[in-house]
């Protein structure tokens, strides 16, 4: 009668195969989103050269006025102002915006308290908001910060709240019986279920933020992106419009690839396993 013995396998260690990063350079190159941009420029190119509009400029036109303008070192000076205005106005609209929102889908009192308010903020005009600010305010830095800040942090809030009332209650019960320390429990278990709706209210707040900014400093500032765009639109400078607003939606379109898209791969990792 033969003896089956077990079959021993033994494995080497695991070696990670790491793809050059010239190779990784050439495939971000060559990805739909890049190619997409590349097809759009050349449609609008091949649209200006046939039909010769009046009021469109070809893209190489455009490039040609950015180049100008970022030599003379005005378009550089205006968007770190606008910049600096958007980076303050998100922070404090998302700080401000999760506070209130995780305490109103904690607290149902103060839900019950402030759902009607926080309504009436959703859907009040960022207009509206914008001017009062302004007249309430003065035209100064404190209003253009205020005045974004305010048309932001509704959404932000209503955002939270959900985030809050998805929170499993039944992990921070395991939490409390494994004794977690609250620090642990805070940065294990309740912060990543919350990973996503923060990053839901980044990827809405940076879509919609600086476009109220330009809005704001084009109605009640002497200085920033806006402001130069109504100065262009007062020249009928179509070209520098479309300069200055390539430049612009150039730093956000990077900040959504270089920032907030691999920070959603890797909290969504574990849907791939």
């Amino acid at each position: 009668m033969e003896k089956f013995s077990p079959a021993i396998t033994m494995t080497g260690p695991v070696i990670k195969k790491t793809a050059p990063q010239g190779s990784a350079v050439a495939a971000w190159l060559y990805s739909p989103r890049v190619l997409s941009v590349v097809v759009w420029l050349l449609l609008w190119q091949l649209v200006v050269t046939i039909l010769q509009p009046e009021l469109l400029p070809a893209p190489t036109a455009v490039f040609e006025s950015l180049w100008q303008h970022a030599v003379r070192g005005d378009l550089v000076s205006q968007l770190a102002v606008t910049l600096r205005r958007l980076v303050i106005a998100f922070s404090l609209a998302l700080l401000l915006g999760m506070v209130l929102g995780l305490a109103m889908g904690h607290f149902k009192r103060l839900n019950d308290w402030l759902d009607s308010i926080l309504t009436l903020m959703l859907n009040i005009p960022a207009l509206v908001t914008i001017i009062l600010c302004l007249m309430w305010l003065g035209l100064n830095e404190v209003a253009a910060v205020t005045a974004v800040v305010m048309n932001k942090l509704p959404n932000m809030a209503a955002i939270f709240r959900e985030g809050a009332k998805a929170v499993n209650r039944e992990l921070l019960e395991v939490a409390k019986v494994y004794r977690l320390p609250a620090s642990k429990a805070l940065f294990k278990v309740y912060l990543p279920q919350l990973a996503p709706y923060f990053l839901a209210a980044a990827r809405t707040g940076q879509a919609l933020v600086w476009k109220i900014v330009l809005v704001v400093e084009l109605l009640g500032c002497s200085s920033g992106v806006g402001f130069k765009l109504s100065v262009f639109f007062q020249m009928f400078d179509i070209t520098s419009i479309l300069a200055y607003t390539l430049a612009f939606v150039a730093i956000i379109y990077s900040f959504e690839s270089f920032i907030l898209r691999p920070w959603e791969r890797r909290i969504n990792r574990w849907q791939q396993c």
